[in-house]
């Protein structure tokens, strides 16, 4: 049984670390702000500039002029700092960021990723996921495992590429790989899901 969004987003949440700084992408990976582990001490950035974003607001403390980078409505943690976004962009560019939990449409073996276009179809813009997967000390993909049955990790992105050889770990709602010296490497299965199921999803080459 494959995990949840809100459940893959709480096993993402377990790579943060007291004392990090860590963006969160558009997607499942906003939703791991919720799940930050109890005494545990993280300050969320923004690129469009907030650092110290706290959990999703209920109705009584909606705020829309409060928004993250994909527009969804957000809280602010005392202490918090508003910047302009080419502030934000030197605190990425300038490696102040520990970790960086990014959406991916397709992912290789080789630790490339492909997330910000699809031929054919219209984009706002690339986004800031190009300074983030080369200036982020740690980069986590945390996405579906397929796409319309499909699968997303792949021997070799078909998707225009978004950067080459930059992820260090995958979670999905079937496993966490990781890429030990440059292999991807499956270190666990989620929520009952059989290593057969894993196999028959994954058009990547991985080892156990």
């Amino acid at each position: 049984m494959a995990l949840t969004r809100e459940q893959l987003a709480q096993r993402v949440a377990q790579e943060f670390h007291d004392g990090y700084y860590v963006n969160l992408g558009i997607g499942i990976p906003t939703l791991a702000a919720n799940y930050i582990p109890a005494g545990v001490e993280v300050m969320l950035q923004s690129e469009n500039g907030l650092l110290g974003i706290g959990p999703f607001p209920t109705e009584d403390r909606l705020d829309p002029d409060l928004i993250n980078a994909g527009k969804q409505t957000i809280t602010a943690l005392p202490g918090a700092s508003y910047f302009d976004s080419s502030e934000s962009f030197a605190m990425i560019r300038g490696q102040h960021v520990q970790l960086t939990v990014l959406g991916a449409m397709e992912v290789s073996q080789g630790g490339d990723i492909a997330n910000w276009k699809i031929p054919g179809r219209m984009v706002k813009g690339m986004g800031g996921a190009m300074d983030l997967v080369v200036g982020a000390k740690k980069v986590v993909i945390a996405m579906l495992h397929t796409a319309k049955g499909k699968a997303k990790i792949l021997k070799k992105c078909q998707l225009p590429l978004t950067a080459v050889g930059v992820v260090d770990m995958i979670v999905t709602d079937m496993a966490v790989f990781e890429f030990v010296e440059g292999q991807l490497t499956l270190t666990e299965l989620l929520n009952g899901a059989r290593l057969k199921d894993v196999d028959q999803a994954t058009e990547a080459d991985y080892v156990v």
